[in-house]
C-alpha cells in the first residue's frame, strides 16, 4: 500500500478479506489487529514444506512500505528494530525454529515479492531471526553451468528438488519453466540479493546447498 493509513485500513476492512496479527509502521510503532490465538489472512494461496494452509500456522507480520508497485524503498531502522524486538518474542513464545522465519515471496513466490530484496535478511538472521548463507563453497561448476527459463534436464531436477527439500512448493518436472523461475528469483530475494534475476548461478546454487545443510 502506499502508506500507514492505506495498510491499515485494508487490514481491518471486513470486506477485503486480508489480515495481518502485526503491523509495524515506519517510525516503529507496533499495532497488533489480530491474536496471535486467531487465525489472520495474511499468507493467501501459499505452501511451504508441503503445507498449504499457511494462515492456520502462521503469525504474519506486514511491515509499511510502498512496495514495488508504489515506490519500494528501504526499510527505516526504526521500523527495523521494533521488527527485531518482536519477532524475537514470538519465537521464543511460541517456540518456533528461526528457520521458519519467512517472507511472504518465499510461501508464494508467483505473486508476491514481498518483503523484497531491500529488506535486511542477513540482519535479521545475525538476530536470530531466520536463517543466512554466512559462508558457502562453490559447487564444482563452471560459471558456464548456470541454469535458466527453458533449460531441461537432470540437472534441472535436481536443483527443484533441492528447493522443494528446503520448503518451497515446486515440484520436480526436470523443466526449468516460469514458476520455476519464480522460485528462483524468490530464493534470491531471501538468500542472494545482489542480483535477482531468476538465473540459478553457481552462486546461487551454492548458497542453497549451504542452507540445506544448516536446516534442510
Amino acid at each position: 500500500m502506499k502508506d500507514f493509513e492505506s495498510a491499515l485500513a485494508r487490514l481491518t476492512d471486513p470486506v477485503a478479506r486480508v489480515s495481518a496479527h502485526y503491523l509495524i509502521d515506519e517510525v516503529g510503532e507496533v499495532f497488533q489487529l489480530v491474536s496471535e490465538e486467531r487465525r489472520a489472512w495474511h499468507a493467501g494461496v501459499a505452501s511451504w514444506c508441503g503445507t498449504e494452509d499457511i494462515n492456520g500456522c502462521s503469525i504474519g507480520i506486514e511491515l509499511v512500505n510502498p512496495g514495488h508497485e508504489f515506490g519500494y524503498r528501504p526499510f527505516p531502522q526504526a521500523q527495523i528494530a521494533a521488527l527485531h524486538l518482536l519477532a524475537k518474542d514470538i519465537l521464543v513464545r511460541q517456540r518456533i525454529p528461526s528457520h521458519r522465519v519467512l517472507g511472504h515471496s518465499d510461501i508464494a513466490p508467483t505473486r508476491r515479492c514481498d518483503p523484497g530484496e531491500l529488506f535486511d535478511w542477513e540482519g535479521a538472521a545475525a538476530a536470530g531471526i531466520g536463517v543466512w548463507p554466512v559462508a558457502f563453497d562453490l559447487p564444482s561448476q563452471s560459471k558456464d553451468a548456470s541454469l535458466e527459463l527453458g533449460c531441461e534436464g537432470e540437472d534441472v531436477r535436481e536443483v527443484q528438488q533441492s528447493l522443494a527439500r528446503f520448503g518451497y512448493g515446486i515440484e520436480p518436472t526436470g523443466v526449468f519453466d516460469e514458476m520455476m523461475r519464480d522460485v528462483v528469483t524468490a530464493f534470491q530475494r531471501h538468500f542472494r540479493q545482489a542480483r535477482v534475476d531468476g538465473i540459478l548461478d553457481f552462486e546461487t546454487q551454492g548458497r542453497l546447498a549451504v542452507l540445506l545443510e544448516h536446516c534442510g
